[in-house]
């Protein structure tokens, strides 16, 4: 099959077109023929080895953690799909090495969804983690109606989708981002405020006592964080780790089909849109990262078609 794939840590530099073999399929497990795969900033981190500590590494490292696609084959005893399903996915493993910027990508079964017919390959491939990730950390917040949300970086990947969520909790939600930004923010019901020096006195221009709660996803806020929130307030962050030490939770997402199911259900009914910022072919994986790093309206995603 081909693949980008990297054999060592490094930039972008190191990723290479390659032809690697199709992966088996183990029991309880399927293999997907890759339609579309998304690019998260856990994928640049992890080719530069900022999470050694954390996951083990077998080289050459295929990159990539969301995935759509159609069903290939399936292994022993997965009676729930069958060759030629629509299917998406949060691909991570407990190691990296096989990832979803091939051509075809076999993962537990457990933990793939099935696309409605009416979500397109491009909104279905860059859900999953953020969608995940989103539900997780309001979730995490214990959201309610009674509650006015600050997102840190409200329309990125994930705060996209957290905000929208969010709304249709019946919160009311402020987002930080840049002002360009701002009308499609303002689209989906959240107020924005732009980010950098100043953030907390605009914000209490918005929300005077402060806010409830605070979702952060992009790190370096928390001083902003703990200014803003009020007495009990409750906070997130998927970044940085030094919230622990602040009453706050860090979010790390797993792979849940059923849970993600309920999400591409969400975009079907139209409650719930992935904004796409830019579609690349395989072959510029690296101009998908690089574009990535450099912050991007929405989501990256890699045709793998292509």
């Amino acid at each position: 099959m081909r693949a980008i794939a990297y054999s060592e840590y490094g930039d972008t530099n190191v990723l290479s077109l390659t032809e690697l073999p199709t992966p088996k399929v183990a029991p309880g497990s399927v293999l997907i023929k890759v339609e579309r795969a998304a690019v998260n900033p856990v994928d640049w981190k992890l080719m530069a080895g900022g999470l050694d500590p954390l996951l083990d590494v077998v080289f050459p490292v295929v990159p990539g953690w969301d995935v759509a696609g159609t069903i290939e084959a399936t292994g022993p005893d997965v009676p729930e799909f069958k060759p030629g399903d629509r299917v998406a996915a949060y691909a991570r493993k407990d190691f990296v090495q096989g990832g979803t910027y091939a051509e075809y990508v076999s993962i537990r079964a457990v933990d793939v969804a099935h696309v409605p017919d009416d979500v397109d390959s491009d909104s279905a491939a860059g859900l999953p983690l953020a969608g995940l990730t989103a539900l997780r950390s309001l979730e995490a917040l214990k959201l309610s109606s009674e509650d006015t949300l600050l997102i840190h970086a409200a329309s990125g990947g994930v705060g996209h989708l957290a905000a929208q969520l969010a709304v249709e909790m019946g919160a009311t939600v402020i987002g930080t981002a840049s002002e360009k930004n701002h009308d499609a923010l303002r689209d989906i019901g959240v107020t924005p405020v732009a980010y950098g020096e100043g953030l907390q006195e605009r914000v209490r221009e918005v929300a005077p006592e402060g806010v409830t709660a605070v979702a952060d996803f992009v790190g370096g806020v928390l001083a902003d964080t703990l200014a803003l929130l009020g007495e009990g307030g409750r906070h997130v962050s998927v970044t940085d780790s030094e919230v622990l030490e602040h009453a706050g939770q860090l979010i790390w997402v797993r792979p849940d089909g059923a849970r993600l199911e309920s999400l591409l259900q969400k975009i079907s009914d139209g409650k719930l849109k992935v904004d796409i910022d830019t579609v690349y072919p395989l072959t510029e994986a690296a101009a998908a990262m690089d574009h990535n790093k450099n912050g991007a309206r929405g989501k990256i995603i890699i045709d793998v078609t292509r």
